[in-house]
């Protein structure tokens, strides 16, 4: 779940800030001469702006002006308004501004409890009845929530209702078996009218089961027309089931909210199937899975309504809980993501990355990578390593996605360039199994030295590691001839090491038969963080004992240049061959 964000303006809002993180697992949002925030900004209002159009519910302790003046501009459907709160500095009044039937309204109830100030909640609906009607609990679903305005104008003006079903959260709204109103909970696929609202509680779950290589298409149609056939709504199915040895079909993983089980979890229902399958026990182990998957995600006490039912190469079967569920019984499918935070600042980070680190439920890394990620921390359990041991380290991170965990592995840079996502497919390679894994690209040192530097990569240019703990010196020694003959731009990682002190030298002595003496070398240390270093020296100025374990180094090609500008700092760049294309026309 996304934090709130906590925003204040100056100092005197800090100890509200704290408490209100403390009590509600928030994030404050501070301005950047401020300390004690986990997020600093340079601007109130386009902060403010952004954070809503992300959808984030704000907290704001300051005047309520100044939320309303920040978001008005971009007000939309009011149906998909996320929850804003304005709160008094001395948390003595919470008032919810927007959203208020989407969390706004529980929210301010819930500051003022912590506070022991006031939640002015202006909703009549909440007012009058303490229910909003077109924010139903979790578990259950409203089918016509545009009719919930005019039902609750027609309840505030005196008239009653009449519940058919079970929906105790609603027992105080006033009722009568006569009234012209009525609320119907039912799983059946009925729609609501202006004088009938309809709420489909979340009570069925559908196992599914299919032939390797089956089409999403196939496995959709054969749901839809299940749920068709027997008259039941797609809105009260809390989800979908399968065995585990599904987990990577297409057909299957694609599903939302799947849960898995395994052979023995699903044979151990033989006795409540309705059509036992001899043929399927042969083939994997227990004689149903559609039957058994949806009973064993429904829980104990579910019962079968729709047996077995097939397409050409599929089958699905439908079990309903006594109760709502909130969450299926079941493992969901693990995720391994190989997230590349980037440099390490995050104004650098991809917003790709922040949203799987934010999606993960486990984080595994070297203790500074996730130091660097700190600002996106939730609720997210950590494993952190030591610098080296990077195959424990993926092998950890894959055992946690095989528990059916959401797990970022987290890198800096590019996960893809010297780091973790290739020995993660190389171990999947050697002992497959069916997680989800994905890997998430980062700007990566060679990309962030660059521009730092100006434009040094315009041309061809290459990577080099220099390390060899995994690649032989030789082999290194190959490359580097090459790259110097083919006139490459050439960005060196892992030049140094407390151990390794003379292969740089060795590089460059390679590099200096092939590149002028005023050929441009960048620098870069500690790229994206406070310490951050970057210059560029000429090929005949270097001095290796500028450079740590911490630093990349990038050598320009025989074309590369060099300039100062008018604010006196040294840029380098490497011409693409426009000037040749000009001196043709």
């Amino acid at each position: 779940m996304v934090k709130p964000v906590i925003f204040m303006l100056g100092v005197s809002a800090l100890p509200l800030a704290k408490q209100l993180k403390t009590a509600l697992d928030g994030e404050i949002h501070a301005p950047d001469c401020v300390d004690g925030g986990d997020v600093t900004y340079p601007r109130a209002t386009a902060h403010l702006a952004d954070l809503f159009k992300s959808g984030r519910s704000i907290i704001g302790l300051c005047a309520s002006g100044i939320l309303i003046r920040a978001i008005a501009p971009h007000l939309g459907d009011k149906r998909n308004e996320p929850a804003i709160v304005a709160v008094a500095e001395d948390g003595g009044s919470a008032v919810p501004l927007l959203g208020g039937h989407h969390g706004a309204n529980a929210l301010a109830k819930k500051i003022s409890e912590i506070t022991g100030g006031h939640a002015a909640i202006t909703t009549a609906g909440d007012l009058r009845f303490g229910v909003a009607l077109d924010e139903p609990p979790p578990e259950f679903i409203l089918d016509n929530p545009s009719d919930a305005k005019g039902f609750t104008a027609r309840l505030l003006a005196g008239e009653a209702v009449y519940i058919e079903g079970e929906a105790p959260w609603l027992q105080q709204l006033p009722q009568s078996p006569d009234a012209k109103l009525k609320i119907t909970v039912t799983e059946k696929a009925v729609h609501g009218t202006v004088s009938e609202l309809v709420y489909h509680p979340c009570t069925l779950a559908i196992g599914v089961g299919c032939e390797r290589g089956t089409s999403v298409q196939e496995v959709a149609e054969l749901i839809e027309s299940t749920l068709r056939t027997n008259g039941l709504s797609i809105q009260s199915v809390a989800g979908f089931a399968s065995l585990d040895l599904k987990e990577d079909e297409p057909a299957i993983s694609s599903l939302c909210n799947i849960r898995f089980f395994t052979v023995q979890e699903l044979k151990a229902l033989t006795p409540r199937l309705k059509t036992p399958s001899d043929y399927v026990l042969t083939e994997v182990g227990t004689p149903g899975v559609s039957e058994a998957a949806a009973l064993a995600a429904a829980g104990p006490d579910a019962e079968l309504i729709v047996a077995k039912t097939r397409s050409k190469r599929a089958t699905c079967a439908i079990a309903r809980a006594p109760h709502p569920v909130r969450e299926l019984q079941g493992a969901s499918r693990g995720i391994l993501s190989i997230v590349g935070l980037g440099p390490g600042t995050p104004l650098l980070r991809s917003p790709a990355c922040t949203q799987a680190l934010s999606a993960a439920t486990d984080w595994v890394g070297y203790d500074l990578y996730l130091d660097l990620a700190s600002d996106v921390k939730q609720a997210q359990t950590e494993y952190r390593f030591p610098l080296g041991g990077e195959e424990a380290r993926v092998r950890y991170a894959i055992e946690l996605a095989k528990q059916g965990k959401n797990v970022a592995l987290v890198c800096s840079g590019d996960a893809g360039i010297y780091a973790m996502a290739a020995l993660v497919y190389e171990i999947i390679d050697l002992e497959p199994n069916r997680i989800m894994v994905e890997v998430v690209p980062g700007i990566s040192a060679f990309q962030a030295a660059a521009a730092k530097a100006g434009a040094m990569i315009g041309h061809d240019f290459c990577c080099i590691s220099l390390s060899d703990l995994l690649t032989p010196w030789a082999v290194i020694e190959k490359r580097l001839h090459a790259a110097a003959e083919g006139d490459f731009v050439i960005a060196f990682y892992n030049p140094r090491s407390l151990k390794r002190r003379d292969q740089l030298e060795r590089a460059f002595a390679i590099l200096n038969n092939h590149r002028p003496p005023d050929t441009p070398v960048i620098i870069a240390s500690n790229l994206g963080r406070p310490t951050e270093a970057v210059k560029i020296v000429k090929f005949s100025d270097f001095n290796p004992d500028d450079v740590d374990m911490l630093t990349l180094v990038m050598v320009g090609s025989s074309q590369s240049r060099a300039m100062q500008r008018g604010d006196g700092k040294t840029y380098a760049y490497t011409p693409r061959g426009y000037a040749k294309k000009r001196e043709m026309q």
